[in-house]
């Protein structure tokens, strides 16, 4: 197959800013799947992996979306986070419209110039992203397909130690260790998690609402979020999830950014995931 064409586009995000992407096709046609890609929290649409996943899929004929949350602090170049403010101010609600933008451009055909609507659609999601696309699909008929790596299983992640500072302080700060850049996050999503008595960002709940074919990896040596998130979600939704847990595999299933190369545990979750949306998609 011909190499995919990249094109960008910005769309306005849930806060009112920027909401930059971009899409990979695999040539020209209509009629084909698309699949949405959600980065997680620190992460963004060009870190280690998510390129070389979004192009594998393309090559494998589907067209493949990917974007910066509007939270997600980085700028206009990509790779820095220059936005701080915005990346303080993150919340769930700002996620979820951000990928409600995004899949409707794309289901309207105004993404960008010359990529029809597809023909069905399919979304992943990465550790907050994870839970994203959880609490997305349970909800939109639209998606037909989804996979998750490292999907967290619960929102409040934060220990109560850290929450009594955050009230105190108004804000915690967010280090990260690529960077070295301090970021704050404000109490905006902490005020959305502690009054949600709807279970709106209930992760469990929606993971058991899930009525598509559902991928979950994981990493069973993951640092960052612990491997029994995934097999409370596939037991909370029992009979379309499919677990795989990846022997040795970290959060990031040993990919680095910059880009390093991949290892074998993102190659079994690279090759099971493309698998999975191609069986799927067409």
């Amino acid at each position: 197959m011909a190499t995919p064409q990249l094109r960008p586009f910005e769309l306005v995000g849930a806060d009112g800013g920027p909401l930059r992407g971009e899409v990979r096709t695999p040539g020209a046609g209509s009629n084909r799947p698309a699949v949405v890609i959600c980065h997680g929290f620190k992460g963004f649409k060009d870190w280690g992996f998510f390129p070389h996943l979004a192009q594998r899929l393309a090559r494998a004929g589907i067209t493949a979306v990917s974007f910066n949350f509007s939270g997600s602090g980085v700028g206009p170049d990509g790779e820095s986070f220059s936005e701080p403010e915005r990346f303080g101010h993150a919340t769930f609600t700002g996620d979820r419209a951000d990928l409600k933008a995004v899949i409707g451009a794309l289901l309207a055909g105004n993404l960008v110039a010359g990529v029809s609507p597809p023909s069905k659609l399919g979304l992943f999601g990465h550790s907050r992203g994870g839970g994203t696309v959880i609490l997305f699909a349970s909800a939109d008929p639209n998606v037909r397909v989804l996979v998750t790596w490292a999907a967290i299983g619960a929102a409040l992640r934060w220990g109560p130690e850290t929450l009594r500072q955050w009230r105190r302080d108004g804000k915690i700060e967010i280090t990260n260790m690529r960077t070295g850049d301090v970021l704050p996050l404000y109490t905006d999503v902490l005020d959305e998690l502690e009054g949600d008595t709807d279970g709106r960002f209930d992760i469990p709940a929606a993971a058991s609402r899930i009525a598509v074919p559902w991928l979950i990896v994981h990493g069973e040596s993951d640092e960052a979020v612990p491997v029994t998130d995934a097999e409370k979600l596939w037991q909370a939704n029992g009979k379309h999830a499919d677990l795989l847990t990846i022997r040795h595999g970290s959060h990031t299933l040993g990919a680095r950014h910059p880009w390093a190369g991949s290892t074998a545990q993102l190659d079994q979750a690279m090759d099971a995931t493309v698998d999975r949306f191609v069986r799927d998609l067409f």
